[in-house]
């Protein structure tokens, strides 16, 4: 009985002492949350956290709102003489290259062997890195890759290059030596020593970003494996089927800020550049074996080796800029709404709340983010922006629990590939922000920012200063001038601030493309001749007719089974043969983009056939900055056009049916070639009628009568009454535009007939180029994969483009015929027919090359795809 009673004793009292611990534990967690949820600001986690990026002390990409300054040479005999203001430094030796490549490849010397020894050489000294450039000074061809990292920092950090030679690797610390890696740049800047690389569009541009350092002259053989219609194109296929060696690409994903570093990560890291020469070797070898067998006469022009070699140094000529946009957190905003928000409907007041506190989270993190130096999906994820603007939680506790619940659910969190879990330190260093913000008590978006900016930084900052923030706070002001604050607060003076933005992302929304232009799939002829790019429709196209084979499934490939009339590098079409990256070639913009003609519609619909075959190299993306840089200049462009030839834009005269009795001829007036004082234009009479129908009793009287005069002087300058003005609306449409009108607005079938006559002679002119709307809106154009690529060689998936058109305001329409061209009848055509008539066909090519310089001189583009040119000819 004893030992029952003592072990009941014993039991009792571990059973306290668990659920005391339990308790215990329990309490700390819940006293260690509120701690963190009501911790003040003073607390941020960078006072105890030392990141690796703020010893660095040159930062060339800061995370300001400034654009990156690419590096200047002052030697007098460099490239940078003559060159843009931010073009890039060694643009000429690139140049060379490509005009004049060299077929000496030799990537290997003697025996090599395919083991992968133990030694290899890791350099963090500043006189280590200067061995390594001398020794790389003396070779003729080093491998490179890199490794990244972009969790813990807002543009992200080279974190690590390896380099190898024929005998060595080399790995290099470039966190412990980020300010001194210029050393290398001479060696990766000579023309005369070939850097081999796989997949290279992200290295050359972290390069330069980090480190001021530009490669010239390289061979990518991700490049060659294209030339060579490889299955795949990836590293790890070409290390298993070239050198039998298997790799975890797992490891990509690691931290490579930690030091030292795995085992395992050395091996990948040597791995990735150690057999980088053997497979360059044995890719040229492929490329000069197919070279040999393809060719069907000595006076061949296509060599697969160049052709390889001027792809890789196409490369070289990219240039790293920044992402911008109009306000902070801006882009990611739109995106969150329009792929979260929209089921809550757009009147209702949950969708407006929830819109407002979506936009003020998104420049909150964007801001905090560049503070930090943290990637905005580590600071705050967009799931978690979406649940926190749906339920609006009340306290900070129900915030902390939002966040963390949200994150856990989300398998794309962070969390996984990182020790802390969330809500992440950012979020629980400045917990407050968010909650004013929920709470209104910060209502205003443009007060949002300058009150965070002031708690973390400057002098009484609780957020330690680093080149990345001062930068920041240096430059904020600038970010912010164009954006006023309204006078008043609530949601009404709020919607009326951001109307113009709202506006303006609303049509990104509508009529940016909703997929990407460019597949950049292949298109092969039977000799395995690259012919173009294209995009996967077109391969569909030609396989469903069984007038070609499937090659290649990642990205598609086919090979036609017939002989195709012509090739592009017959003709010296570069273009047509060049991978084509999805954003705006203006200013690099990859968020939003349009498709822009540089030619406009009203001319090149008039070209002979023959001449509009080749309409991908003057159909370019623009983003809607961009595209209204461009649309004004070309619209500016076309007034002088007109005065040169002395054909108008359009008939400016109209007249009332009563006046035309006594009129000879409505072309006479053209003539005189006095059009600004001949009349009115059927756009702009229809728009003014339009307005004053709708808001002439509401708007502003100084307006209202500018609007009448407007429509008095197609009446003779006499009083006009709302018939009048009914009337009005339908002058210069065509009948079957009129007809739309009648049944949209309401008006009569007589007011039809009586204007009907009026409006016959126009209607033939016009060639159906009319408007399709009285309204003075945004003209767009929708392009269709058979409308513009019918020659194979450019790409499209039912993308919008903006053509001809002015961005107005915010206004937004959408074209229903593909020809209609703002009223401008028969001027395009008779430019056309005079062109063809007085100079033939080199005329019309002329014209062609005139308009793309009018856009190039513009829009400044530096991201055009390779080989398109103003002199470009068909």
């Amino acid at each position: 009985m004893e030992v029952r009673e003592k072990a009941k004793i014993v039991i009792t009292v571990a059973s306290l002492v668990a659920v005391t611990v339990l308790f215990v534990a329990e309490y700390r967690r819940r006293r260690h949350r509120r701690k963190q949820t009501s911790s003040s600001l003073s607390s941020c986690y960078l006072h105890s956290e030392l990141k690796s990026q703020f010893g660095f002390k040159r930062v060339l990409a800061d995370n300001s709102y400034s654009e990156f300054k690419h590096l200047k040479l002052d030697d007098a005999s460099s490239s940078s003489l003559e060159k843009s203001s931010n073009g890039h430094p060694y643009e000429t030796e690139i140049t060379v290259l490509l005009e004049n490549p060299r077929i000496e490849f030799g990537f290997l010397r003697g025996e090599y062997s395919l083991e992968l020894s133990d030694s290899y050489v890791w350099v963090e000294t500043e006189s280590q890195l200067k061995e390594l450039a001398e020794i790389l000074a003396k070779e003729r061809v080093f491998a490179v890759d890199t490794e990244q990292h972009s969790l813990r920092s807002f543009l992200g950090f080279t974190a690590l290059i390896q380099i190898s030679t024929h005998e060595r690797d080399f790995l290099v610390d470039t966190i412990a030596l980020h300010d001194a890696m210029s050393i290398l740049r001479p060696v990766f800047s000579d023309p005369n020593i070939c850097k081999v690389f796989h997949g290279a569009d992200n290295d050359v541009l972290w390069l330069q970003r980090d480190f001021h350092i530009y490669v010239v002259n390289m061979f990518d053989t991700a490049k060659a494996c294209e030339v060579l219609s490889k299955p795949q194109r990836s590293l790890a296929y070409l290390l298993e089927t070239v050198c039998g060696v298997a790799t975890n690409k797992l490891l990509q994903r690691e931290d490579w800020r930690q030091r030292p570093l795995s085992k395992e990560m050395v091996q990948y890291a040597r791995t990735d550049a150690h057999y980088l020469l053997y497979i360059a070797d044995s890719l040229t070898a492929e490329l000069k074996q197919l070279a040999t067998e393809d060719s069907s006469s000595p006076n061949d022009r296509f060599h697969f080796l160049l052709e390889a070699s001027r792809r890789s140094n196409m490369t070289c000529l990219q240039l790293y800029m920044k992402e911008t946009e109009d306000f902070p957190g801006s882009a990611a905003a739109s995106s969150i709404i329009y792929r979260h928000l929209n089921g809550h409907g757009d009147n209702s007041t949950v969708y407006l709340n929830a819109e407002e506190l979506v936009r003020k989270l998104c420049a909150w993190r964007d801001l905090m983010a560049r503070i930090h130096d943290e990637s905005t999906r580590y600071v705050l994820s967009d799931q978690a922006i979406v649940a926190l603007a749906c339920k609006q939680p009340t306290t900070t506790e129900e915030i902390y629990d939002t966040i963390a619940h949200t994150d856990l659910a989300t398998e794309s969190s962070p969390s996984s590939s990182s020790s802390v879990q969330s809500p992440y330190p950012v979020i629980c260093s400045h917990l407050d922000d968010i909650y004013e913000m929920i709470l209104e008590k910060l209502a205003k978006l443009d007060d949002i920012l300058p009150v965070v900016l002031t708690k973390c930084l400057g002098t009484n900052g609780t957020c330690p200063i680093s080149v990345f923030n001062y930068s920041l706070l240096v430059n904020f002001k600038t970010k912010l001038s164009g954006h006023s604050a309204p006078k008043q607060n609530g949601h009404r003076n709020f919607k009326q601030q951001f109307t113009r933005k709202a506006s303006r992302e609303l049509f990104v929304k509508k009529f940016s493309c909703k997929a990407p232009v460019y597949h950049n799939c292949r298109i092969y002829a039977n000799d395995g001749r690259l012919l173009c790019y294209c995009d996967k429709r077109k391969l569909e196209w030609y396989l469903n007719r069984g007038l070609a084979k499937l090659v290649e499934e990642n990205p598609p490939a086919i090979m036609l089974l017939f002989e195709p009339k012509g090739r592009p590098e017959d003709e010296g079409n570069d273009f047509y043969i060049q991978t084509k990256r999805n954003i705006c070639v203006g200013c690099g913009e990859g968020k939003h983009y349009l498709r822009y003609r540089i030619i406009p519609s009203c001319y090149r619909v008039h070209f002979p056939e023959h001449l509009k075959s080749h309409r991908s190299h003057d159909i370019v993306l623009l983003c809607v900055d961009c595209h209204e840089v461009a649309h004004a200049a070309a619209e500016r462009y076309k007034k002088k056009i007109a005065t040169e030839f002395g054909i108008p834009l359009f008939v400016r005269r109209v007249l009332d049916s009563k006046e035309a009795q006594g009129t000879s001829s409505l072309v006479e007036d053209e003539s005189t070639g006095n059009s600004e004082d001949a009349g009115v234009s059927p756009l702009h009479l229809r728009s003014a009628a339009m307005a004053l129908l709708r808001h002439g009793n509401r708007m502003p009287s100084s307006r209202r009568e500018e609007l009448l005069q407007t429509v008095k002087m197609y009446y003779g300058g006499r009083d006009i009454s709302e018939e009048d003005l009914e009337k009005a609306l339908l002058i210069g449409l065509s009948p079957h535009e009129r007809r739309k009108l009648e049944r949209k607005k309401g008006v009569s079938v007589k007011h039809s007939a009586e204007v009907a006559g009026m409006d016959k002679q126009e209607d033939e002119n016009n060639d159906g180029e009319a408007p399709t709307d009285s309204e003075k809106i945004m003209n767009v154009e929708r392009s269709t994969v058979a409308d513009d690529s019918g020659d194979g060689t450019s790409e499209g998936d039912g993308a919008t483009e903006l053509n001809d058109t002015q961005c107005n305001g915010n206004m937004l329409h959408q074209q229903n015929s593909k020809l209609s061209l703002l009223g401008h009848g028969p001027h395009g055509k008779q430019i056309v027919e005079y062109l063809l008539r007085e100079h033939g066909e080199d005329g019309v090519r002329d014209f062609c090359q005139r308009w793309r310089k009018v856009f190039v001189d513009a829009v400044h583009p530096r991201h055009l795809p390779g080989g398109w040119n103003v002199s470009h000819r068909v």
